[in-house]
């Protein structure tokens, strides 16, 4: 579910790349990467514990 929700999100954004500036997509892709950095890092840990 989370992956269909970060696809639609990913188009709504590439979409909107066209609407704003730079600084703003940017800023917005940045904060995506983080968020999955964060995702794929607590996966990783919950499955070494379980």
């Amino acid at each position: 579910m989370s992956l269909v929700v970060l696809l639609i999100g990913m188009g709504i954004l590439m979409g909107a790349a066209a609407h704003i500036s730079l600084t703003v997509f940017t800023a917005a892709a940045a904060a995506i990467a983080v968020w999955l950095l964060v995702f794929a890092v607590r996966e990783r840990r919950d499955r070494d514990r379980g």
